[in-house]
């Protein structure tokens, strides 16, 4: 028996149903958008510098990151629909007559919404990472004006701190969690006008009281010997959570980068499970989209009097629910160890791709 249906036959409904997913993606996009601006015209309101045009750059920095959450929703609900335009205009009944089974015809269906999948991770991915990277400046910049950063990069921990009277830059080898005890310290001082003022290297550093702690250290003030400080102490606005918050999301780091940023967290000391669940999560997204092909079809296919416009939505939004309900549940348990990465990442894949396949063996041979 043949696998493949006729070229022409293929191509048409590939064509139906990349119309459908395009058609209902940007649908969602505008009204996200929208919705997305007026928040943003909303926390705007108190900023003078931030203007309507860069509000609506803004706006469209973030679409790529949301558009992505939004994926398996859009190729869910495209699929019910392209299923059930073609057998509401008896297309369906037409290729089944001509001894073509279930299988044939949503195949071609299948393999469009893994190359969307492969397109996700390998080319949107990366792009949504740069702009939400860049929305995420302008935000700090103009919305939450925060006055200090933080980054990972193999030389170790680097932060910029404004000061009272300056700034500060602090560079650490490791830092041992979830404490926040930095090792090896090296903190740079500069002026009002960026002038170097001095230097501290100590042993290890911590934040307690809003004042970092520097032990065992040396001091190099500009202009005088070198001297040991066994303490020093230099006031901060800066809290543990509000370092823990400053770090980059995965959802900023490209897809291509992640498997060398989470081996500079490890190396660093930090926590790199998160970033191991988005990574692990990114690679099933191909096989979860499979799965909500199958499961499209089997609520799509079935006979005309048993189903009507209702139950598709119905059925979608349950669907919906129950995997995005799984898949957060899941992250939830992996992100504080209490399952393992794979199965956290894989599970709602796998689960969703058997019971896809199950409903429609049962309705193929009944």
């Amino acid at each position: 028996m043949k696998i493949l249906l006729p070229t022409t036959l293929s191509l048409y409904f590939i064509k139906q149903y990349g119309i459908n997913f395009l058609i209902l993606l940007f649908s969602l996009l505008s009204i996200i958008y929208i919705f997305d601006v007026v928040e943003l015209l909303r926390r705007a309101a108190s900023s003078e510098n931030l203007s309507f045009t860069l509000v609506l750059v803004m706006g469209l920095y973030k679409l790529p990151e949301v558009g992505q959450m939004i994926f398996p929703f859009a190729i869910l609900f495209s699929a019910m629909w392209t299923f059930w335009q073609l057998t509401k205009h008896h297309e369906l009944v037409i290729v089944r007559s001509a001894g073509l089974s279930a299988w044939q015809f949503i195949l071609p269906i299948i393999l469009t919404a893994f190359f969307i999948g492969i397109l996700q991770i390998s080319l949107i991915n990366p792009l949504g990472a740069v702009l939400i990277s860049k929305y995420e400046n302008l935000e700090t910049k103009y919305l939450d004006k925060k006055s200090s950063s933080i980054s990972i990069s193999e030389q170790g921990l680097w932060l910029r701190q404004d000061l009272e009277r300056g700034k500060a830059i602090l560079h650490a080898d490791k830092v041992s969690m979830p404490a926040w005890t930095l090792q090896d310290v090296t903190v740079f001082f500069f002026d009002e006008n960026n002038n170097f003022t001095s230097r501290v290297d100590a042993g290890f550093s911590y934040l307690k009281d809003n004042h970092w702690y520097f032990k065992y250290g040396v001091l190099n003030q500009s202009g005088e010997i070198p001297r040991s400080a066994d303490r020093v102490r230099v006031p901060s606005n800066l809290s543990v959570q509000d370092l823990e918050s400053s770090f980059a999301s995965p959802e900023t780091i490209s897809f291509w980068q992640l498997p060398d940023y989470i081996k500079i967290m490890e190396r660093t000391g930090f926590d790199s499970t998160p970033l191991k669940i988005h990574f692990q999560s990114l690679m099933a997204k191909p096989l979860l989209f499979i799965a909500l092909i199958l499961l499209a079809a089997s609520v799509s296919l079935k006979p005309q009097r048993v189903r009507g416009t209702s139950f598709l939505v119905f059925s979608g939004i349950i669907i919906g629910f129950v995997i995005f309900f799984m898949s957060s549940f899941l992250e939830a348990l992996g992100a504080s160890a209490q399952m393992p990465i794979y199965i956290v990442a894989w599970f709602p894949a796998v689960i969703s791709l058997l019971l896809g396949v199950g409903a429609m063996m049962v309705l193929e041979d009944g």
